[in-house]
């Protein structure tokens, strides 16, 4: 089994300071519904992976996390993706927890429920943290630009140990990277078949 690991809020969504709280807060980044439909071609899971903070600060309640999840998800549905999983960390940083990245908690518990080699994973997020969850369990790591990405690019760029890390400048790229690459074919082959 394979998956492709998303983060949430800069990845999928737009990031905000105050946190996701409601739907109404919620707005998806330009093209991510297309590139999900696209990725939801391959023989992938597609998991999102998300550290969810506002819970333990009670700025918001599980139930209404679980309804922008299902929500979000219904409307990918809607367009042609899909998400077959979400798993969430509702810890703050202080309560050192295991799950919240950038410990690879959230990625070992899909590992050992879905049967996953994480070395043949790829994971999309905006931020160091998301980078360094990754290169702990040696997923194939790609930092957006979207979100946090811009902010993080030096961190991300210059980790410990030096995994290497492939930048994107948004989902449609990052897609458009792990296509080429599962179809084994070369940017030419690649325009082509985007064409048709």
């Amino acid at each position: 089994m394979r998956a492709i690991f998303l983060d949430r809020d800069g990845v999928i969504c737009e990031n905000r300071i105050d946190h996701v709280k409601n739907w109404q807060e919620f707005e998806f980044l330009p093209g991510v519904k297309e590139s999900l439909a696209r990725l939801s071609r391959l023989d992938f899971s597609i998991i999102v992976i998300t550290n969810q903070a506002a819970i333990g600060r009670r700025l918001m309640t599980t139930e209404a996390l679980e309804d922008i999840h299902q929500r979000m998800v219904a409307e990918i549905t809607a367009n042609d993706g899909r998400i077959d999983r979400i798993i969430y960390c509702p810890h703050r940083p202080e309560d050192e927890c295991d799950c919240r990245k950038p410990k690879p908690g959230m990625l070992l518990q899909a590992a050992a429920e879905m049967n996953l080699d994480l070395t043949d994973c790829y994971l999309i997020g905006d931020a160091a943290t998301d980078i360094q969850a990754g290169q702990q369990v040696g997923c194939h790591n790609i930092l957006v630009l979207t979100g946090r990405g811009k902010e993080q690019l030096l961190a991300t760029l210059h980790p410990p140990g030096g995994h290497f890390v492939t930048i994107a400048s948004t989902l449609a790229e990052a897609t458009n990277y792990i296509l080429k690459a599962e179809l084994r074919v070369s940017d030419e082959q690649f325009l082509r078949m985007s064409c048709l």
